[in-house]
């Protein structure tokens, strides 16, 4: 699809100010390999990546690799200058860590930094090892670094819940959400598996028991369906806020997301519930909006109550709540011009139950909505618990500008 740009839209202030940000910004920049579980080739993919940017000119200093053992990514170290590591007394043992001061002093123009989530050694400056990251991208030292999903750590619950084991070591979102590129490294578990097997991710005794408990095919594939859905969530936010800069009109069809209309209608709470079932359906974010207008200052401390619940629904079930100030002549102009600044491929609404004198003398927000969609879908609902695939679902679709 051509890019399409609106003469009466502005870039969104925000992501031109990201987007500034960005190029004005002296850090380093920051790129993470993701996998689904131990043993995927994270490590492999990141040095392979770097004897590329190396072949290219440019100046690579491995920080601190592990390569546990594992033949093929050894070789891999041939070739790149190594940092020596620091050696720490702690309770009567030297420990071994990434000697920072000696990186920064080294100034390469990119560090390899192996296992983000890791806990430093006592005596270290940082704690963890992600803090270690930070500084060498504030001395502007590009980094490549390596974590498995489940030491991210808004989704440290739902891993222990799978795996019935919980990853103790984790990463704040907000690092991962800072990178400048992400990069899963996807091994599907049959493959995985036997790796396993073969002795290429541990050694025998250890593989063994780990195919007995946390690589059972079911964990790796829940594992590896989180690692996609977070990969994917980085790469829509930053096609999200490309359009936003550039004030390109949505939507670009590259992933679902699908925005439900709310007011103070009794069926609103049916409303959330189905698009939640459509947006697990699709695996789509999706934002449940009320318009704010003269009228709601009319409504009863009943209504009120009643749409502040249904917002409340929204949130509770996973998605996004928002309350948008009226500023078009009529809601649906509000409406579509969110859904086109958020890239929204499908928007749900209640049919009305208004008659239809109500609405040749007042207009109808759903009739409106289905003219000026354009290419995105509107999905006008009726009945209270709206269950899909049924026949209460009536869509209107229009294709065009």
């Amino acid at each position: 699809m051509a890019n399409q740009r609106d003469p009466d839209k502005r870039p969104s202030p925000d992501a031109l100010l990201e987007a500034a940000r960005r190029e004005t910004d002296r850090s380093g920049r920051l790129k993470i390999f993701i996998g689904a579980a131990p043993g995927v080739g994270k490590t492999y993919e990141m040095l392979s990546s770097a004897h590329a940017r190396l072949k290219a000119g440019v100046d690579v200093v491995v920080g601190v690799v592990e390569t546990h053992g594992r033949i093929e990514t050894e070789a891999l170290l041939r070739g790149l200058e190594v940092l020596p590591r620091k050696r720490l007394a702690y309770r009567d043992q030297t420990l071994e860590e990434m000697d920072l001061d000696a990186l920064i002093a080294r100034r390469p123009q990119l560090a390899l930094v192996d296992e983000l989530a890791h806990t430093n050694a006592p005596g270290s400056r940082h704690p963890k090892r992600y803090l270690d990251v930070e500084e060498l991208l504030s001395h502007g030292i590009d980094v490549y670094t390596a974590i498995n999903i489940q030491h991210i750590e808004s989704l440290n619950d739902v891993v222990a819940q799978i795996t019935h084991v919980r990853v103790r070591e984790t990463v704040p979102d907000s690092v991962v959400d800072r990178a400048d590129a992400i990069e899963l490294i996807d091994l599907t578990p049959d493959d995985l598996i036997q790796r396993l097997k073969e002795g290429k991710v541990y050694v025998p005794r250890q593989a063994e028991r780990a195919l007995e408990h946390y690589f059972s095919p079911g964990n790796l594939t829940a594992l590896r369906e989180l690692a996609l859905r977070r990969t994917a969530e980085r790469v829509d936010e930053q096609l999200l806020n490309h359009m936003q800069a550039n004030a390109i009109q949505g939507p670009w069809a590259a992933g679902e997301r699908i925005l439900v209309c709310l007011s103070e209608d009794p069926r609103a709470a049916g409303l959330v519930r189905y698009t939640k079932r459509l947006a697990d359906r699709l695996h789509a974010q999706w934002t449940a909006v009320s318009i704010e207008t003269r009228r709601s200052l009319q409504l009863s401390d009943e209504q009120r109550d009643r749409l502040a619940d249904s917002m409340r629904l929204a949130e509770s079930l996973g998605g996004e709540a928002l309350t948008l100030p009226g500023v078009g002549r009529r809601i649906a102009d509000d409406v579509i011009n969110f859904a086109q600044a958020n890239n929204v491929t499908q928007i749900i609404i209640g049919k009305s139950t208004r008659s239809r004198w109500f609405e040749l003398t007042h207009g109808s927000v759903v009739h409106d909505l289905v003219r000026r969609a354009g290419n995105i879908s509107v999905n006008v609902i009726a009945g209270d618990e709206l269950p899909v695939g049924k026949a209460a679902v009536q869509t209107a679709q229009r294709q065009g500008a």
